[in-house]
């Protein structure tokens, strides 16, 4: 197989469960609001850590998107915990990565990644409630990190909330996510067509474990992204419990984002969400392989158990088509359309 083939299988297996991820993400982006959540959120209790855990696992956001809200929400008056909590769940999960994992993935493994994703934010909550007292300066500006392209939270007239969530899905959040989905696709396929398999085995055990943490926390992809990668490395010989690894921490945090918290939580309120993050992914990974061990579940990934290098359903073609088309748009956009503008300025 080739790899353009192997390529063509990823986009053409991912994009139409993908897309219909992003429909469902922008209703939800549609109806619930960031004053919806601050009505939600607010207080110092165990209760407002809960639902911000819960709150943040179906929400499309990136971990440098998802600052601007969550500064917001601590300003509103989200405790040091709440905060952490809608910081962790929001980026290591969304409604658009859940799909994908269905889609690249198994239904286990589409079940597990929310599920460690709650309890990795809830976890760091608690320990926020109990051990952090950071008092948040209160005339701090909000500012983002890796995404300059996300804009200052501000109040913005009523509009249809289908026009307002199609428009968040195919445009805001697509460009967001384009350069980096793309990335994890094009790897995917790379590793599935080059890496050897003796080599993705080798990782298996604590030391691949402590290996895959020290590289995904202070680095960025997307959770998006992340999908296609771990499935290549897992049908290459990686255990599921290191590819739930790379799944969280790679979106929960990364470097410039810890150095822009600590304006929020405080230095401890960092340690404390990476040493939970760390924890909690470290016991999932482990429990995760046990499962499939012990209930010997198949690693029956659809990325490989459908062949759709040849007739391809119409809708499915479709789906890859519109999909290849918004990734480059996206990054056209974001990523090349700024620079040849910047350009343009500076030559006059």
């Amino acid at each position: 197989m080739s790899f353009i083939t192997e390529l063509w299988n990823y986009i053409i297996t991912t994009a139409p469960i993908l897309l219909l991820g992003l429909a469902v993400a922008g209703l939800i982006h549609g109806f619930i609001t960031v004053e919806r959540i601050k009505k939600v959120l607010g207080g110092n209790t165990i209760g407002s850590i809960f639902k911000a855990a819960i709150m943040g696992i179906p929400l499309p956001l990136c971990s440098c998107g998802v600052i601007p809200a969550a500064v917001t929400l601590r300003k509103s008056g989200a405790s040091n915990g709440a905060t952490s909590s809608f910081l962790i769940a929001t980026p290591e999960s969304g409604i658009d990565s859940i799909a994908m994992t269905y889609a690249m993935m198994d239904l286990p493994m589409t079940i597990i990644r929310p599920v460690a994703a709650f309890f990795s934010a809830f976890i760091a909550g608690i320990l926020q409630f109990f051990f952090n007292d950071f008092e948040l300066d209160k005339d701090e500006e909000i500012k983002t990190s890796c995404c300059s392209k996300t804009k200052k939270a501000a109040e913005a007239p009523i509009e249809n909330p289908f026009k307002k969530g199609f428009k968040f899905a195919f445009h805001n959040l697509i460009n967001d996510i384009s350069l980096w989905l793309a990335f994890g696709i094009v790897l995917g396929a790379v590793i599935s067509f080059a890496v050897p398999e003796e080599w993705i085995g080798s990782l298996n055990g604590w030391g691949g474990r402590f290996i895959l943490l020290a590289v995904g926390i202070p680095l960025y992809i997307c959770a998006s992204a992340t999908t296609p990668i771990a499935a290549s490395l897992m049908m290459k010989g990686l255990s599921p419990g290191l590819a739930l690894i790379i799944l969280l921490t790679g979106p929960a945090t990364n470097l410039a984002n810890i150095l822009v918290l600590q304006k929020y939580i405080g230095k401890k309120g960092i340690f404390i969400n990476i040493l939970a993050i760390a924890v909690v992914t470290l016991i999932f990974s482990v429990l995760v392989d046990y499962a499939y061990t012990a209930f010997a579940w198949p690693l029956s990934f659809n990325i490989a158990s459908h062949d759709h290098g040849h007739g391809a359903a119409w809708w499915e073609s479709a789906s890859a088509v519109i999909l290849v088309a918004m990734l480059l748009k996206g990054i056209f956009q974001e990523e090349i359309q700024p620079r040849l503008k910047k350009e343009k300025a500076g030559c006059h």
